[in-house]
């Protein structure tokens, strides 16, 4: 099989080596053949989020330029959690890691191939852990990692004055064991992951060497971070998740196309796939016009895409549209319609006793601060009700205007909105 031997100059130029091993040694494994590369993804929640997506994205970029990958999904070291800056995570039963850890199996499987020469391969480190007994655990991988590394981890050192639990600190010890594990079982020479995971990756990297005498190789992706140095990981809604209930992919969308101009062209080398000529044709163009957001449209579709698939992201796109520009509303699904209100605000209303009037709806959804204000703005042409504008402000909703059974648009002049759900 050929490999891409272009491929780490890719990824230099997509940013995506924040820290390695070796560069050059690197270089010339990536170069000589399918090298056997792995990365893990911990189930510390019931989805994936954008932080992982980084990793998923970069695992592609290496399977398709012929390296061989193998995701494992974190069975027993997501009973424990990385050690995290804010404190001592909260640790969850066996039951709800095992559930999360197929949730998060399956989120990854699409994005690989399982197929080919260099097929993937899914791994839960569950496997190798269940059986350990303490004594063999301690001999044979605590006994290669001296307090003082440990203690000097970033984190670590840290969370000391605050204090750390001897599960956590001993997390890289598990990590670690799961690349010799691989290194063994399966020849993987490779793993990568986050920045803040360096310390773990490193960690494998040594205890390959010590207990092997071998060599084997890592490289850490960069945080991604907002222009002002915050994360980029919380929304106003919570976390960037993958998962299409707990983040619909209208909000997905939303979120790619509201980033700052200065982050704009890095997210599209991190995400997409697209090539550098044409990234770079594109942050030209929005350097002389980024009223136009031409670089944010490109990046929302492509990951949206990425993520969730043309249809979702044609459904995004035709409810921005139809909400922001005046299209047709009544053509959106009710899952689309939910997702993109739920930004806007919406209310509820009890529909046994009959719809309320149009003036009653504008003053429930804050529209209007009165039903005089509510009136003014009808006889003012600057109502609307699901797009269309109202003259009459006795006009009743009927169930005919209810949208995919539920839902009522309401705008005032040309941006503010809100929904009415009429259960």
């Amino acid at each position: 099989m050929s490999v891409d031997t272009t491929l780490l100059d890719d990824l230099e130029w997509r940013g995506l080596l924040a820290e390695s091993t070796d560069r050059d040694a690197l270089r010339t494994a990536l170069s000589e053949g399918s090298v056997r590369f792995y990365v893990g993804f911990d189930p510390t929640a019931p989805s994936l989020h954008m932080g992982n997506l980084v990793q998923i994205v970069t695992a592609m970029r290496l399977q398709r330029a012929g390296h061989t990958p193998f995701a494992l999904v974190g069975g027993a070291t997501g009973m424990i959690g990385d050690p995290r800056d804010s404190g001592e995570r909260t640790l969850n039963s066996l039951d709800t890691v095992q559930e999360w850890t197929a949730r998060v199996r399956s989120q990854i499987e699409p994005f690989l191939s399982f197929e080919g020469e260099n097929a993937a391969t899914m791994v839960n480190n569950h496997d190798w852990t269940e059986g350990l007994s303490v004594i063999d655990f301690l001999r044979d991988i605590g006994k290669h990692f001296p307090v003082n590394r440990m203690l000097a981890r970033e984190t670590v050192r840290r969370r000391l004055e605050s204090g750390i639990s001897y599960t956590e600190f001993s997390y890289v010890l598990l990590q670690s064991m799961d690349f010799l594990t691989l290194h063994r079982e399966r020849g993987v020479t490779l793993q990568f992951g986050g920045s803040d995971q360096w310390g773990n990756l490193t960690g494998g990297v040594e205890l390959i060497r010590r207990a092997e005498g071998a060599t084997a190789h890592a490289f850490a992706t960069p945080l991604i971070t907002k222009a002002d140095g915050t994360k980029y990981g919380k929304t106003e809604g919570g976390a960037l998740w993958l998962d299409a209930e707990m983040m619909p992919p209208y909000a997905f969308h939303q979120f790619w196309l509201n980033v700052e101009d200065e982050k704009v062209g890095e997210l599209l080398r991190v995400f997409t796939f697209l090539p550098r000529e044409e990234i770079e044709a594109l942050e030209a163009r929005h350097a002389e016009k980024p009223f136009l957001r031409e670089a944010q449209k490109v990046l929302a579709d492509e990951v949206t895409t990425l993520v969730h698939g043309e249809t979702e992201t044609a459904n995004a796109k035709a409810a921005a549209e139809a909400l922001f520009g005046g299209g047709d509303v009544t053509l959106l699904s009710g899952t689309t319609l939910e997702a993109a209100l739920g930004e806007a605000g919406t209310v509820d209303v009890d529909g046994s006793a009959g719809i309320p009037d149009v003036v009653e709806l504008l003053t429930l959804t804050g529209l209007a601060k009165s039903k005089g204000e509510a009136r003014r703005t009808i006889a003012e042409g600057g109502a609307y009700l699901n797009n269309v504008r109202v003259d009459d402000p006795e006009q009743v909703p009927v169930a005919a205007d209810l949208i995919a059974s539920s839902w009522l648009v309401l705008r005032r002049g040309k941006k503010r909105f809100a929904g009415v759900r009429v259960r």
